[in-house]
């Protein structure tokens, strides 16, 4: 067939969008927390290795335990599975002075263990100020000063350990900084440091009915904003509680109204490989339950795992 002028510029116009819209989707590797009750590296791995895992959260280690660090690192580098993040859980803005250095020392400690087994991250959460509860809400968690005392944290924790290997993160939370994808963006560049990255909790980040009924643009966003600083990523699902005030409720994936879909594709298609870590189940059939949703969801949409 002989093409004509308009069927040429029409092609021609159509072919770039075509290209623009195209995404190259790599494999996703998928972890979770394990129930073998065992301190041997090489039987942790290979358990994460019997369950379908990719992925893993740091097995307990000392930072200063170079003996057992080789043992984790030579384990599950030779079963093709990624630390994906040793967690760093302590209040780094406690209201108590001497609780806040005590709680700083130990996420340092916890940075130079991700940075001696070469995890994709360390994480915390940015803390607290108040009193009761290390993670809990206070109004002063969407201050200024909260915001400058966790730029300080940051920069204190990647300057004391200078990464490497790894680099150190702040999960979003609904009712503390950093709390979407504009707050983390303003906190990357104000700490401006290289070994700072993104932790990703979709959920987390869904703190109101506008963003919930929306979490398939707000799980776009936060990729579109946060993509290239991407480290690691949580997978667990929200369901809203029908009760008269608001209340999502952390469930299995699949059992919510979380796009896992958009999430899935959105991950996949990132500039940078990110480990997805389910968390925060109770059972191993929980864990199994939620895997097995995440990949049949995967298939649908052409997304595959390691």
């Amino acid at each position: 067939m002989i093409s004509t002028r308009r069927t040429f510029l029409a092609t021609a116009s159509v072919a770039p969008l075509l290209l623009r819209g195209a995404q190259t989707l790599r494999p996703i590797r998928l972890g979770g927390p394990i129930f073998l009750k065992s301190d041997d590296p090489e039987e942790l791995a290979s358990e994460h290795t019997r369950l379908g895992y990719s992925a893993a959260y740091c097995p307990a280690a000392d930072a200063n335990d170079g003996d057992r660090i080789r043992a984790i690192k030579s384990a599950f580098e030779a079963r093709n599975i990624v630390i994906a993040e040793v967690g760093a859980w302590r209040n780094i803005l406690d209201p108590d002075p001497q609780k806040r250095s005590e709680n700083l020392s130990y996420v340092i400690e916890r940075m130079r263990l991700a940075e001696g087994v070469g995890a994709r991250c360390c994480v915390d959460i940015a803390g607290s100020f108040n009193p009761q509860l290390w993670y809990g809400p206070d109004p002063k968690n969407l201050s200024k000063e909260f915001f400058d005392a966790t730029v300080e944290n940051c920069r204190k924790i990647v300057d004391d350990v200078k990464p490497r290997n790894t680099k150190f993160s702040i999960e979003m939370m609904p009712w503390n900084l950093p709390d979407g994808p504009d707050a983390y963006l303003k906190l990357i560049k104000a700490v401006d440091r290289e070994g700072f990255g993104v932790h990703m909790d979709v959920c987390n980040a869904i703190n109101s009915p506008a963003r919930f009924y929306r979490n398939s643009e707000i799980i776009a966003e936060l990729f579109r904003t946060l993509g290239q600083w991407l480290l690691s990523c949580h997978a667990k699902d929200l369901k809203w509680m029908d009760e008269y005030n608001v209340h999502f409720a952390e469930v299995v994936p699949g059992r919510g109204q979380i796009d896992y879909k958009t999430y899935l594709r959105k991950l996949a298609a990132a500039p940078v490989e990110a480990p997805l870590m389910l968390e925060h189940l109770k059972t191993p059939e929980e864990y199994a339950e939620g895997q097995d949703y995440i990949r049949k969801t995967g298939a649908a949409v052409g997304v595959k795992f390691v």
